[in-house]
């Protein structure tokens, strides 16, 4: 690794850890980590739309389950009392049984087809994030289950030094935000949860130099002018209430893709998520991700980085067929003083024609 690379990584890590601030979890429509000026596959469809100026094959991707989970998972679930952790009641029973044991789990799928500067395809998330309190008194729960049909078409312009890309999608959101009595008996989805259906938009713009490393710059406006869940009362069920609005936010990122060798690459990156906000905020660390992938061959990849200022790393095989990818992570999820890391892991496997 020459000079250059290193002095480059040494401003990130810089960057990274004189953010010594926390703050609570973050939830969004789709996370997948320091993706704004990078992404290059079906993902754009969900992260910034201008990559999909970046595809060169047309791509059917099957299936590709996808689990995000806590360590602590481990601890809560067993083998016998695996399904009852995916009910709002039985997750409540088995944290019971595991105060102060933070609970996450999410697992999504994205079917999807795409082609140069296009894209289409169905996105599905079930996310539960729950903790009941070490007195046994308060049983905080986040859930969120999304049905979306996302469309996008991108536009180069310049050869390529500019991609403008947008997306359209429909969304049915179910969800609940809350605190119940950790005594609740009873719970189900449709008793405290609201659902909606609504129409959701991004933008994404990409700007890349042609020059050795390729130096990008990108910014995605996400949910632009707000997305709202009122077009119809959902499919699912028959709640009495809406989710309530998810708000425009928009993300920048900067990348350099240094060549290492004839079949290694490098790829080097940094964002930050709502700028626009991020003045008003009491801390900015949640706000920022960054990292680095090793690409040997196009088939090995090693990654490495921060996220809300806990390290991740992870690795994936891949071909033209399937990628198989694991990875972990930290999230903070405490408060802007007192930081708590919740550490993570990602399992995905994909099939791809």
């Amino acid at each position: 690794m020459n000079r250059s690379i290193k002095t480059l990584l040494l401003v990130l890590a810089i960057i990274l850890l004189g953010q010594a601030a926390r703050a609570s979890e973050i939830f969004e429509f789709y996370t997948g980590g320091a993706y704004t000026a990078v992404v290059n596959d079906e993902t754009s469809l969900l992260s910034n739309p201008a990559g999909l100026g970046r595809l060169r094959d047309t791509t059917f991707t099957l299936a590709d389950p996808e689990l995000d989970a806590s360590y602590t998972a481990t601890e809560v679930a067993t083998i016998s009392t695996f399904t009852q952790v995916f009910t709002i009641q039985g997750l409540l029973d088995q944290l019971n049984q595991n105060k102060a044991k933070p609970w996450h789990s999410k697992l999504q799928f994205f079917p999807s087809f795409v082609a140069p500067n296009f894209g289409i395809g169905l996105h599905g998330k079930y996310q539960y994030d729950a903790e009941v309190d070490a007195t046994g008194t308060n049983y905080t729960l986040d859930y969120v289950n999304d049905y979306a049909l996302a469309m996008g078409f991108c536009l180069r312009f310049f050869g390529g030094i500019m991609k403008i890309g947008t997306t359209v999608r429909a969304v049915d959101r179910t969800e609940f935000h809350g605190v119940l009595p950790a005594t609740s008996t009873g719970l189900e989805v449709k008793n405290i949860a609201s659902e909606g259906l609504g129409l959701a938009s991004d933008v994404g713009l990409t700007l890349t130099a042609p020059i050795a490393w390729l130096p990008s710059l990108s910014g995605v406006v996400r949910d632009a002018g707000n997305t709202s869940y009122t077009l119809s009362r959902g499919m699912f069920h028959s709640t009495a209430t809406r989710p309530v609005d998810t708000l425009q936010t928009i993300d920048a990122g900067f990348a350099i893709a240094p060549i290492l060798s004839n079949n290694n690459r490098m790829t080097i990156t940094a964002e930050m998520h709502d700028v626009t906000n991020v003045r008003q905020a009491t801390t900015t660390n949640r706000n920022i991700h960054a990292g680095m992938e090793f690409n040997f061959h196009d088939f090995f990849f090693l990654r490495a980085g921060m996220n809300q200022g806990f390290y991740t790393a992870g690795i994936e095989l891949a071909s033209t067929k399937f990628q198989l990818q694991a990875t972990t992570y930290g999230e903070d999820i405490g408060t802007d003083t007192v930081p708590r890391e919740d550490r993570r892991f990602i399992g995905k496997f994909s099939i791809r024609f």
